[in-house]
């Protein structure tokens, strides 16, 4: 394999990570070069999961390490099936929105299709702390970020925060022009 792939995170408000994400068609060895490039992107911004949109890709990957038994999981084409059980309220982050957080309800349960980085399809349900994670980074292969699902309150709690995130976006697209390219590097799509 060649030299690994280095990956940045894309952070709000850049548009990649509003679109939805288009299906994987070609499951072969860059598939899984940019998988592993995922997890090392994950683990050195030190996440529990990462979908591709939030490092520039517009495929329907994600990747998560939520801990527990299910352990690694690398879900290419995902589909929520099912949810169900209680809705429960859990303080979440996201690597897309450094340092903000907000109380997101979800279902403790979610059902998976998907298929794996060789391209062999299943189905598998997933509870607790590992649904909570799928569900967040499903939810960004839709366009669907933190702070779409945030209460009033933590939209008010959180409001500098953004703000200083559409900001930086902001002087990184002039910085960009002044430069001659159409965007930052980090915003390009893949």
């Amino acid at each position: 394999m060649s030299a690994s792939l280095q990956l940045d995170l894309s952070l709000y408000p850049e548009p990649v990570l509003r679109r939805t994400a288009r299906p994987v068609e070609a499951f072969d060895q860059e598939l899984a070069r940019f998988v592993a490039a995922m997890f090392e992107c994950m683990r050195r911004s030190q996440g529990v999961g990462l979908a591709a949109p939030q490092v520039g890709d517009g495929r329907r990957i994600l990747v998560i390490e939520a801990g527990g038994a299910d352990g690694a999981l690398a879900l290419i084409n995902p589909e929520i099936v099912g949810r169900g059980g209680p809705q429960s309220v859990f303080e979440e982050g996201c690597l897309s929105f450094p340092g903000i957080y907000a109380e997101i309800r979800r279902p403790e349960r979610c059902r998976v299709r998907a298929r794996d980085v060789r391209g062999e399809a299943f189905e598998a349900e997933y509870d607790g702390f590992t649904s909570r994670v799928i569900q967040h980074e499903h939810d960004h292969l839709e366009g669907v970020l933190l702070v779409d699902r945030m209460s009033p309150g933590d939209k008010l709690r959180n409001k500098g925060a953004l703000e200083e995130l559409v900001e930086g976006y902001r002087k990184a697209r002039e910085r960009a022009a002044r430069e001659g390219s159409s965007a930052p590097a980090a915003v390009e799509e893949r």
